[in-house]
């Protein structure tokens, strides 16, 4: 354990017993606890099990959950204490249990993030996703803000420790060096959670209780229609329903699988390579249509 973040949620909960602390997860370097004190009032507490000199991600999440939670109190976890070592907030209660027009409840929540927009691509900090750095610069260009801060970091990162096979690179390369000409060069700009997939959005008891881990910045609102669409976390009664607000482009399904590339490309690196499959049958659906 962390000495110097143990000794900060200590202190933070001095005035209280903690009668239970659960490890919810431990991963890229990055743990996560479930902290019950005896009023039974729950915390979850986030920190380096070794600190990262380079980039904190800890840190960039707390500042996007303060950033949504002035725009959208209580959908988000509340902030308890951010440090350069520890982010401690409310716990959110949640069972997974969801009613049968969900969708549209997603869709409901989803909008207003989507509906919040900006003169440029990017943010004020930078955010993470899985604890990596997702710099965002801000550019009025969303092609070279996708190619230069998104798709094209992804791809050097994996290639720098072990590199795909070669037709995927090629492809790839391709992609990436003629972007203009497979995504919009400039879509709407919207507020985006960062990270919305299955394991971040929270139902208890058919209801929607919060969005969790965001790493937040302003980008085109379809590149989190495809994330979503790849999970299979939503269907057409989401689509319609979103559509009806803010108008899904008729050509989006043509480009769809470049941003799933990306998220693809997230999983090689950050969780195991058997997501190159993916990577290549979204490259083969988009070169073989050529």
């Amino acid at each position: 354990m962390n000495a110097v973040a143990n000794n900060q949620i200590v202190k933070f909960v001095s005035n209280q017993q903690i009668i239970h602390r659960a490890v919810l997860s431990n991963s890229f370097n990055i743990i996560c606890e479930k902290i019950t004190l005896d009023d039974q009032v729950c915390l979850v507490a986030k920190y380096y099990n070794k600190k990262n000199l380079t980039f904190n991600a800890i840190k960039s999440e707390g500042n996007s959950l303060i950033f949504m939670n002035k725009k959208f109190p209580n959908l988000f976890p509340t902030v308890r204490l951010l440090t350069n070592d520890v982010l401690i907030m409310s716990f959110i209660e949640h069972n997974n249990i969801r009613s049968n027009d969900y969708q549209k409840i997603l869709a409901k929540e989803i909008l207003k993030i989507h509906s919040v927009t900006n003169d440029k691509y990017g943010f004020k900090f930078d955010s993470q996703i899985g604890g990596l750095k997702q710099p965002n610069s801000y550019s009025s260009n969303w092609i070279n803000f996708f190619r230069d801060h998104r798709l094209g970091i992804i791809f050097k990162l994996i290639n720098q420790n072990e590199p795909m096979p070669s037709l995927i690179n090629r492809r790839l390369e391709v992609v990436i060096k003629n972007l203009e000409n497979f995504i919009p060069s400039k879509p709407r700009i919207s507020l985006l959670h960062g990270d919305l997939w299955k394991g971040n959005i929270l139902f208890h008891n058919k209801k929607l209780v919060g969005l969790i881990d965001p790493g937040i910045f302003f980008g085109h609102n379809e590149l989190e229609i495809a994330y979503l669409r790849w999970f299979n976390e939503i269907n057409t009664s989401f689509l319609d329903y979103y559509s009806e607000i803010i108008k899904i482009e008729k050509d989006y399904h043509t480009y769809e699988p470049i941003y799933q590339i990306y998220y693809s490309l997230l999983n090689v690196h950050l969780w195991s390579r058997k997501y190159i499959s993916d990577v290549d049958r979204l490259l083969s659906n988009i070169f073989n249509k050529k």
